[in-house]
């Protein structure tokens, strides 16, 4: 399959932006980092919302949008007991909300839409919160920018190996009912890429990593980030669009960007936090 190479320089010069920018703020952590997360979270929220709108479906948009903000805050800051507190209140608010809608056909999609959504991309994304945090407390000493890097890394560069490899050895479908254009070649490319990126990672900036370690991350990034991609598509394929925005040129939105970081990030922090840290 050829590469559109218009939409590849796109992409390129979004990624050129964009990297570099995730690198200082996961570096320099602190509130800036907070707030370049709720960015994240904020537009992919909206974005999923707007999905489910396509589909007929009317969850709380502001309601859902809000709840996923206080969720990375109460993540950021520890909340502990206020942070489950927190969450039964948007869960209980949801619920009775529907109770003013006067048509109640829908009331099921209706709020389980709004639900998913504050799990799907705020819940999955406060774990690169998580990771910062993590690192704070690191025997090795405050590596916790490094830790979101390792995540987004592993993320990017199996998407990026995939795509390569897809376009240039794709011919067996990998689940042609879910996204057409994946191949079982670029997920193997995706893997590859993403043990050389773990691999480097582990020479620069995350020495700590064994090499059990780099083999263990490096296959089970790329396969989190290929379900996470996948799942994002069935979703997309289900309302019958092709991108959730406009927002990054070449990438389309933020959960085109962000859908398998989704995945990763919590493979990444979990791993971490019970086997390595």
């Amino acid at each position: 399959m050829a590469i559109d190479r218009k939409q590849l320089t796109r992409r390129l010069m979004t990624a050129a932006v964009g990297v570099p920018v995730a690198i200082v703020f996961s570096l320099v952590g602190g509130i800036g980092f907070l707030l370049a997360m709720n960015l994240v979270i904020g537009v992919g929220l909206f974005e999923f919302y707007t999905m489910m709108e396509a589909k007929g479906i009317e969850p709380y948009k502001k309601l859902g949008v809000g709840a996923g903000l206080g969720v990375s805050w109460y993540v950021y800051f520890q909340g502990g007991l206020f942070s489950s507190l927190f969450i039964t209140l948007v869960l209980i608010g949801v619920m009775v909300m529907e109770l003013t809608r006067r048509d109640s056909k829908l009331a099921v999609f209706h709020i389980s839409t709004t639900i998913l959504g504050i799990f799907y991309v705020a819940w999955l994304g406060s774990h690169i919160i998580l990771l910062r945090r993590l690192g704070q407390s690191a025997p090795w000493g405050d590596t916790g920018g490094w830790f979101v890097i390792l995540a987004f890394a592993l993320a990017w560069g199996s998407d990026t190996g995939a795509y390569f490899f897809g376009h240039a050895f794709g011919k067996r479908k990998l689940l042609p009912r879910v996204s057409p254009n994946k191949s079982v070649e670029g997920a193997v490319g995706g893997i590859i890429s993403s043990l050389l990126v773990a691999t480097i990672a582990k020479f620069t900036f995350a020495s700590y990593l064994s090499f059990l370690d780099v083999m263990i991350l490096g296959i089970g990034s790329s396969v989190m980030a290929t379900l996470g991609d996948l799942v994002e598509s069935l979703l997309k394929r289900d309302v019958k669009i092709k991108d959730t925005s406009r927002a990054l040129p070449g990438h389309g939105g933020m959960l085109d960007r962000f859908d398998s970081v989704l995945f990763v990030a919590p493979l990444v922090y979990y791993y971490l936090h019970f086997v390595v840290h």
